[in-house]
């Protein structure tokens, strides 16, 4: 097998996702910079690999795919190393509702609403702000009421239901509004600490 390549930021929440899912799985890979943010627009030649031009997308050995999930999966699935998805039909199940949750409910309020906003604009939109904050206490409620009892969500094993929420809260914390609202949800506070403190995590940041 050939190296996979990763297209796309290393800011960017959904890179980092597939880059921890390769490096928990223990596979050294390429990053292709793609900037979607870039002032010339996105470069045309990377229609081809994402025709929406979202990042990431993803190639190995000439089979090329986009999607953060369908990329986790298939890393865990065609690689060897540590298995990331429950085998049982519930705990899978499971973890694809905590993922599908995460995308639906948590990415835009914990990311865009509030850590963007607060960090990056010069006259932050603190009603936005505000209601970011409400729909991501309402996304950790839900997350501390779905977590198994155990070091990870699902339980004792680390699966892609961990590796999908540790970049988006990993943004989210980085303003201070975020991190008091996740200190009143102890389990998913020390939830946090454990995976931020994976060497994956560290290798997957930002350069």
């Amino acid at each position: 097998m050939g190296k996979p390549v990763v297209y796309g930021a290393d800011y960017s929440v959904y890179v980092r996702i597939v880059r921890l899912v390769l490096a928990e799985k223990g596979i050294d890979y390429a990053l292709v910079p793609v900037d979607v943010f870039a002032a010339e627009g996105i470069p045309a030649w990377y229609l081809e690999h994402h025709p929406f031009g979202r990042i990431p997308a993803f190639e190995h050995d000439g089979f090329r795919l986009y999607e953060t999930g369908a990329i986790a999966r298939y890393v865990d699935e065609a690689f060897e190393g540590p298995a990331l998805q429950p085998k049982d039909p519930r705990g899978h199940a499971r973890m694809n509702q905590i993922i599908g949750m995460l995308d639906a409910y948590a990415y835009r309020s914990m990311v865009w609403d509030v850590a963007v906003e607060r960090l990056e604009k010069d006259a932050p939109d603190e009603i936005r702000i505000a209601n970011g904050l409400s729909q991501a206490g309402k996304a950790l409620q839900t997350l501390a009421s779905l977590k198994a009892p155990g070091p990870w969500f699902l339980g004792d094993q680390l699966t892609l239901a961990d590796l999908h929420p540790a970049p988006i809260i990993g943004y989210f914390v980085k303003v201070t509004e975020g991190q008091k609202l996740l200190a009143r949800f102890p389990e998913i506070r020390a939830w946090w600490d454990r995976i931020a403190a994976r060497p994956s995590f560290a290798a997957s940041g930002p350069a």
